[in-house]
């Protein structure tokens, strides 16, 4: 795989991982609408890994704090704020492994990878989002996060193992749904990425690494450090710009790339 290609890849997950409009779904478009080969499950690993280093950089004070509590929740405590986050954390990412795990075990995954799929995903729940973010109350902030709204924003984030729905996109449309207002929904939303990423690739990590070569190990690095700028910038980006206009842009963006993919595959 060229180095060009290694950081286009890189690029595109890193870019709209944490943005509400599909790296799965860009990724899987990327060899569907191009020339360019399919990148692999090495490089999948990789960029995710990189986006992973990411977000917990980026939320590190929030992580030391669920990191602290998760010590008392295993004592069967949950009496700090910490602990409260360390469970809501568990009880947001069961909905998305029990899911993931039939998926996977159906056979599922290949007949989701479709520029249809994707197409409508993208439509429908980029319009979702907006009505979510419009209509939506805003009386909550991510301290009040409690086990029962996990659970509910969990559930929604399975849906996201549907290419084009995003997982960011929808985790942060169930947050709004629930009175959280942009920047809690948001944060909500990057903090649950990060169990729910190492839950998506805990099935493939140990097989890849076991099987990579030198090369394509090389490979798996670069694009796992070209992912971590990128979406470390993303994120940067998008909790700053919160401060200032509504998700209405992401949605503009899903609309028109949904009735584009939409036309390719019916046309």
């Amino acid at each position: 795989m060229s180095l060009f290609q290694l950081f286009l890849v890189a690029l595109i997950q890193g870019l709209t991982e944490f943005l509400p409009i599909s790296s799965s779904g860009h990724l899987i478009l990327l060899p569907a609408l191009t020339e360019l080969d399919d990148q692999g499950q090495v490089i999948d690993v990789a960029v995710h890994i990189g986006t992973l280093g990411a977000v917990i950089l980026y939320f590190r004070s929030d992580m030391c704090t669920a990191a602290a509590g998760s010590l008392r929740l295993f004592r069967g405590r949950v009496d700090t704020r910490g602990a409260v986050l360390a469970l809501c954390l568990v009880v947001a990412t069961v909905p998305v492994i029990l899911f993931g795990l039939f998926v996977y075990l159906m056979g599922w995954g290949d007949a989701m990878r479709s520029v249809t799929v994707i197409g409508w995903t993208m439509l429908i729940f980029g319009l979702v989002l907006y009505w979510a973010d419009q209509t939506g109350p805003v009386t909550r902030k991510a301290e009040g996060w409690t086990p029962k709204h996990a659970l509910i924003m969990g559930l929604w984030q399975a849906i996201a193992l549907l290419p084009g729905v995003s997982r960011s996109g929808i985790t942060i449309t169930a947050g709004r749904y629930l009175g959280y207002d942009r920047e809690s929904a948001t944060r909500l939303a990057m903090l649950m990425s990060i169990p729910a990423i190492i839950a998506s690739g805990g099935l493939l990590w140990g097989e890849v690494i076991a099987t990579a070569d030198a090369r394509t190990a090389r490979n798996g690095v670069i694009a796992a450090v070209f992912a971590f700028l990128a979406a470390l910038a993303a994120l940067a980006f998008m909790m700053r710009l919160l401060r200032r206009v509504s998700f209405t842009p992401y949605v503009i963006y899903r609309v028109i790339l949904g009735v584009i993919l939409l036309v390719i595959a019916y046309g």
